[in-house]
């Protein structure tokens, strides 16, 4: 089984979590876009989709599923995302997408969080994907150079901006032995808008696809 289809697997496992949910959380990434397909399938249960990126709206839209904001939605039954990383307490690394804020935003408003990824996505330790933050423009040396202190390796992403319009860090060889702490430390740095360890807020559920099973965290 390919990877993309582990991907589809998962994705397929999450609609069971938003039965008889009227209006739901979609996330950004190639595995949320296998949710995205699948939720196109059964978009008549649905009133519509609160989406945490700009390409998640598009996609969407194209699928004919109504994209509503959630300042006039309220707080939301469930969120489904992917992720980068995630270790055996359901946090995360999330951002690889560069929409990290705006998932962190549409998951703290939501009353669940399911996170769907395949078996690749699985770590001890969360640190070997590159840490994404991310900064005000003209905190960016500022906050590089504070992740120095604390033992990364910033590296400016190169020829990006975020869909809030500032640009992101990815930080390198962390070994994020205390996520909790280390995601308040990095939150609490002037300049930061936010930082892509989802610990404060893990997941709820972790839907993982593995060749021969969905393994539910």
């Amino acid at each position: 089984m390919t990877q993309d289809e582990l991907k589809r697997k998962t994705a397929e496992a999450a609609i069971e979590y938003i039965k008889g949910v009227s209006i739901v959380g979609v996330g950004t990434g190639s595995t949320v876009n296998h949710f995205i397909d699948c939720l196109a399938e059964n978009k008549s249960a649905i009133e519509g989709a609160v989406s945490s990126s700009e390409m998640t709206t598009e996609r969407l839209k194209k699928l004919g599923i109504p994209v509503l904001d959630l300042n006039a939605t309220g707080k939301l039954d469930v969120y489904v995302d992917g992720a980068d990383e995630i270790n055996p307490h359901k946090q995360l690394i999330k951002g690889g997408g560069g929409v990290l804020t705006r998932e962190k935003i549409v998951a703290a408003a939501s009353d669940k969080f399911i996170c769907i990824a395949d078996e690749s996505k699985k770590v001890d330790v969360l640190g070997k994907f590159p840490l994404p933050i991310e900064v005000i423009p003209m905190a960016q040396s500022y906050v590089a150079r504070e992740m120095v202190k604390l033992g990364g390796q910033p590296e400016l992403r190169a020829g990006f901006t975020s869909d809030n319009g500032n640009p992101i860090i990815d930080v390198h060889n962390m070994d994020i032995i205390n996520p909790l702490e280390l995601e308040k430390t990095i939150k609490n740095i002037a300049g930061v808008v936010t930082v892509g360890i989802f610990a404060i807020h893990p997941a709820d559920v972790v839907l993982i696809a593995t060749e021969d099973e969905i393994i539910t965290m």
